[in-house]
């Protein structure tokens, strides 16, 4: 039977084992940590419980689909509930939002609070899920760079229709283009986040991201996100793919321009074919040393990072939801500090996440758990102790100014994650949360591709290649790289 190995059991890599044991491969996953799910991990600290990665969760038919492949109902492994309201957004002024799912609500409510009329929120809305429905099967969905992707109908009428997809104009200008209130543009500027850019720089197709979020609706799975990886790393586990935990590659074997196998620092194996869940730039830098670097890719802008506080809180806040956005007084400013001055504004957007809203048994009772998250620039060597402490004392003060509230008194626990955590614990490069930047057109175009040109039977999958960041696009990779890898009949004559 021919072997696969995958480097790396981020929610990616496992989801790939999955799709190539399903097609037939012996299956091994090799992983420097003695955890599987990469940043989907968690912790637990005197009775609160935090996930410490990703936090918001779409798209679960991704998640389902794994269990489907192997015709297993999954509910009986999985379990997750919609969310009627997918976030709460507050501004310094007094003014509050709740954004709810159901979209005819949500216009009403949004037409009301920021007074742009329902046809406008309406007209941009639906331009969101054209842009979607005219881009998904190719940007999401296949390689963009193998030629058959280009000579179907679905590439020919979104290039029939380019206008349409906002590709020569920033998000911000998109949404100013429809809305003329600030507040309401700078909610929509929100979603470059989601992706790791800038609002100001990121082409205006990313308006596409709220539709993802406000048609396909924000979830919750029981147990917490941390569940998202796990249940999938026990499937992996019931149909047989081998985990190898506390092993950490350091060499892809290559022979005569085929990948042969993965040298660890514990043994060596042969493999027919190779699978990077790793991100892109370390492979290259300490499992490609001696190939050709695409240097060009390697030195795309990488996405935004983020600096994290978990605090256990010794109250509970009824107008608080799962999600909250407490906005910056000065947006344009903060991006400039993340993306040019590689440093923190003194005013940053706050996100507060409260597990506990929906499973109590996430902190004590009477208590919340927050996970309290900022954009922060790449580790770009900055003092991170000092601008960790500076980050600390103003989200306090603007939150005790937004809730009117003495956070710091009510603060019962603390752990933190910044770049550089997150850059040693996920090998993460300058510890960004999904690979290159998207903040001009050709990016997606200049993410590397889910295979080795050069390198035969080698293969990419995870956030930081094609298709890029979050957990919904990491399965698309997984799903792209199965679909790339040869069927079995074709490998065994090679």
């Amino acid at each position: 039977m021919p072997k696969v190995l995958i480097v790396g059991a981020g929610i990616g890599g496992i989801a790939v084992a999955l799709r190539l044991m399903h097609k037939g491969y012996q299956t091994t996953v090799l992983e420097a940590n003695d955890y599987a799910g990469g940043k989907l991990h968690a912790i637990e600290l005197n009775g609160y419980r935090f996930d410490l990665g990703p936090s918001l969760f779409t798209m679960p038919q991704y998640v389902t689909a794994l269990f489907e492949l192997y015709d297993l109902d999954p509910e009986a492994y999985f379990q997750y509930h919609q969310k009627e309201t997918t976030c709460n957004y507050f501004w310094e002024d007094g003014t509050c939002f709740n954004a709810k799912s159901e979209k005819d609500i949500f216009i009403k409510e949004a037409s009301t609070i920021f007074g742009a009329t329902p046809e406008k929120l309406r007209a941009y809305l639906d331009r969101n899920q054209e842009k979607y429905d005219l881009t998904s099967s190719l940007f999401l969905e296949k390689s963009l760079h193998k030629l058959n992707t280009y000579l179907s109908k679905d590439t020919v009428r979104a290039i029939l229709q380019l206008g349409k997809l906002d590709i020569n104009t920033s998000l911000n200008h998109t949404n100013e283009r429809f809305f003329s209130h600030p507040k309401l543009v700078q909610l929509f500027n929100r979603y470059a986040t989601y992706n790791g850019s800038s609002p100001y720089q990121t082409p205006g197709i990313m308006s596409m991201i709220p539709h993802l979020e406000m048609h396909f609706g924000t979830f919750y799975p029981r147990g917490g996100m941390h569940q998202i990886s796990q249940s999938l790393f026990r499937l992996a586990q019931k149909q047989g793919v081998l985990f190898k935990m506390g092993e950490k590659a350091t060499n892809i074997n290559i022979e005569k321009g085929k990948a042969s196998g993965v040298t660890t620092d514990k043994a060596h194996y042969e493999a027919d074919i190779v699978v990077s869940n790793m991100d892109v730039y370390p492979t290259y830098k300490k499992l490609l040393k001696n190939q050709k670097q695409p240097k060009k890719v390697l030195d795309q802008e990488r996405s935004s990072s983020a600096l994290i506080f978990y605090w256990g809180i010794a109250k509970e806040f009824p107008e608080l939801d799962l999600h909250n956005i407490f906005y910056s007084e000065n947006y344009p400013e903060e991006f400039d500090h993340l993306f040019e001055k590689k440093t923190l504004s003194n005013d940053p957007t706050v996100y507060v996440n409260i597990t506990s809203k929906e499973e109590k048994a996430d902190a004590p009772e009477g208590h919340e758990n927050w996970f309290v998250m900022i954009n922060a620039p790449g580790n770009y060597s900055q003092d991170w102790t000092l601008l960790k402490a500076r980050a600390r004392k103003h989200i306090i003060a603007k939150l005790n100014r937004i809730l009117g509230i003495d956070l710091a008194s009510l603060i019962t626990v603390e752990h933190s994650l910044d770049p550089t955590d997150i850059e040693r614990a996920t090998s993460s490069y300058r510890g960004a949360l999904y690979g290159a930047a998207s903040n001009n057109k050709f990016a997606a175009f200049l993410r590397h591709p889910n295979f080795s040109r050069k390198i035969k039977n080698l293969y990419f999958c995870g956030g930081s290649v094609h298709p890029g960041g979050g957990i919904p696009l990491c399965l698309l990779s997984a799903k792209i790289v199965a679909d790339l890898v040869p069927k079995l009949d074709t490998c065994s004559k090679k």
